[in-house]
């Protein structure tokens, strides 16, 4: 457990310093599904935005540590959304094998 906690907090620190911010996971969740960043941040329940904005919401929070609060903010949904949606995130990175730092 411990182990996996420090593997978990250098890959945090690492996209620091590679510059990852929450425009850049936007910038390549879109590119992973063909669409334009600012779709993410749009309303709507069209399936290809709702797993883009999944996949964005799982890595903003658990790969760059962005608290739920800041993201629900951000896209205009509850806390307790976003926590769902982080959820379907993480189910679709690991259906298709998606990593961040490919």
């Amino acid at each position: 457990m411990l182990a996996h906690a420090k593997e978990h907090f250098e890959c945090h620190y690492e996209l620091q310093q590679l510059g990852y911010d929450l425009e850049t996971v936007a910038e390549k969740v879109a590119m992973i599904y063909g669409i334009d960043s600012a779709e993410l941040f749009r309303k709507g329940r069209q399936k290809l935005r709702v797993d883009a904005r999944a996949l964005f919401c799982y890595w903003a929070a658990r790969e760059l540590k962005i608290p739920l609060a800041d993201l629900a903010r951000k896209l205009e949904m509850t806390i307790s959304g976003v926590g769902d949606t982080v959820q379907r995130g993480e189910a679709i990175a690991l259906r298709n094998n998606l990593q961040m730092l490919e």
